[in-house]
């Protein structure tokens, strides 16, 4: 089954007692791109994720992005040992210097080390689980693009049909138009030759060797080729990418078009190619979307 390139996939779990949910999201690209957006308290695993993604994902633009919620333990706390001595001691100075005002708790708090903020650390130990929700993020996007591959599979058989019905009108029309063209030279050698002896084994064989190169039999016996091997790539159940592959075959189509439409040098015939040469630019825009 084929996969898309676009997809996405979440999961969620616990990490060293903290939640975590991860995202990852992919749009077209040549290769493998990753790009990921981690916490910092997740930055010590970033090469284990990156090869996570790499075994899961062939080809895209990826972008993961990590979120750590603690709950409560994520609130700043107050040292309220270290408020009670800082009371303690500025009542001291008070009383010692005689100094007057009162003690407020804005004050207080503006004090060095009575507010903590909470610790981004991690328990070093917490990477497996991360890992694991990494994973079922990867298989659940996975799961999307290949839902979503079975829908461009659809459409680009669809398309290979319409790309067959034409060449077969094209295939038909050839001989007619082989048999039209030796009418017309022949015809065309006897008004210029009129009267005058000529060998018309000659003229047979003259004829003959011009429509051997207007034939376009092994062009079409090629685009049918490739049009077979496109159609067994979309339905590979091995599940390996095959997006360039599909590229590759699809410049052979375009190949043998354009050599038809230049050899047949007939108005029916160019008609066929033009609507094969649309057909094939759909074709690649979707193919551009396969992985």
């Amino acid at each position: 089954m084929i996969s898309s390139m676009t997809g996405f996939g979440s999961a969620e779990g616990l990490v060293g007692g903290a939640r975590a949910s991860v995202e990852i999201r992919t749009v077209n690209h040549r290769f493998f791109s990753p790009n990921l957006k981690l916490p910092s308290a997740f930055a010590r695993w970033e090469s284990e994720i990156r090869e996570v993604l790499r075994q899961k994902i062939s080809r895209g633009h990826v972008t993961l992005t990590a979120h750590l919620d603690r709950g409560e333990a994520s609130a700043p706390t107050i040292d309220e040992g270290r408020l009670t001595a800082y009371v303690t001691t500025l009542k001291d100075l008070k009383k010692k210097h005689k100094l007057v005002g009162e003690i407020d708790l804005a004050t207080l708090l503006r004090l060095p080390d009575v507010i903590a903020a909470p610790s981004d650390e991690i328990d070093p130990d917490s990477g497996g689980a991360l890992v694991e929700i990494v994973s079922h993020a990867a298989e659940n996007l996975s799961a999307m693009r290949k839902a979503e591959g079975a829908k461009l599979a659809g459409f680009l058989l669809d398309r290979v049909n319409a790309v067959e019905e034409k060449l077969a009108h094209a295939e038909a029309r050839a001989p007619v138009r082989l048999r039209e063209h030796h009418a017309r030279v022949k015809k065309s050698v006897d008004e210029l030759l009129g009267a005058a002896a000529i060998d018309p084994q000659r003229v047979a064989l003259e004829i003959a060797l011009l429509a051997d190169k207007l034939d376009i039999a092994e062009e079409l016996d090629r685009f049918r080729s490739h049009l077979s091997a496109f159609r067994d790539t979309v339905r590979s159940p091995t599940g390996e990418p095959v997006g360039k592959r599909l590229g590759f075959i699809l410049q052979e189509m375009l190949r043998e078009a354009n050599t038809i439409g230049s050899k047949a040098n007939d108005a029916p015939i160019l008609d066929d190619v033009i609507a094969i040469k649309e057909e094939l630019e759909r074709i690649r825009e979707q193919v551009e979307n396969l992985e």
